[in-house]
C-alpha cells in the first residue's frame, strides 16, 4: 500500500485545511487509516483514526475533538482530514498511516508527511 497526503500549507490562526490521503497498490488489505502529526522537537502524536472496511468509527485526540474531523471517500481509497479552528499549536508534520491485514499478515504503510504551519 502506497499513501500520499496533499493539502498541507501555511494558515492563520482560526483558519481551515483540508488534507487528502490517497491511497494505492493493495487498498483492500487496509483495515485502519489514520493522521498522525509530528511537531519539532515533540514526540509524533495520534490525531484521528477511521476504520475502513467496516462501520467507519473513528477516534481522536482530545486535543483536536471538535475541531477536526476525519472521513473517507465512497471508494474507500482516500482519507481526509477537514482540520477548522486552527491553532499555532497545530503546527507540525501531517502523515498518513494506514494498518492492513493481508490473510492474517500485519503491515503498515505511511505517507511522506505534509506540513501544515499556523502562524500570522
Amino acid at each position: 500500500v502506497q499513501l500520499v497526503e496533499s493539502g498541507g500549507g501555511l494558515v492563520q490562526p482560526g483558519g481551515s485545511l483540508r488534507l487528502s490521503c490517497a491511497a494505492s497498490g493493495s487498498i483492500f488489505d487496509i483495515n485502519v487509516m489514520r493522521w498522525y502529526r509530528q511537531a519539532p522537537g515533540k514526540q509524533r502524536e495520534l490525531v484521528a483514526g477511521i476504520a475502513v472496511n467496516d462501520d467507519g468509527s473513528t477516534h481522536y485526540a482530545d486535543s483536536v475533538k471538535g475541531r477536526f474531523t476525519i472521513s473517507r471517500d465512497n471508494t474507500k481509497t482516500t482519507v481526509y482530514l477537514q482540520m477548522n479552528s486552527l491553532k499555532p499549536e497545530d503546527t507540525a508534520v501531517y502523515s498518513c498511516y494506514a494498518w492492513c491485514d493481508k490473510e492474517g499478515r500485519v503491515y503498515e504503510s505511511w505517507g511522506q508527511g505534509t506540513q501544515v504551519t499556523v502562524s500570522l
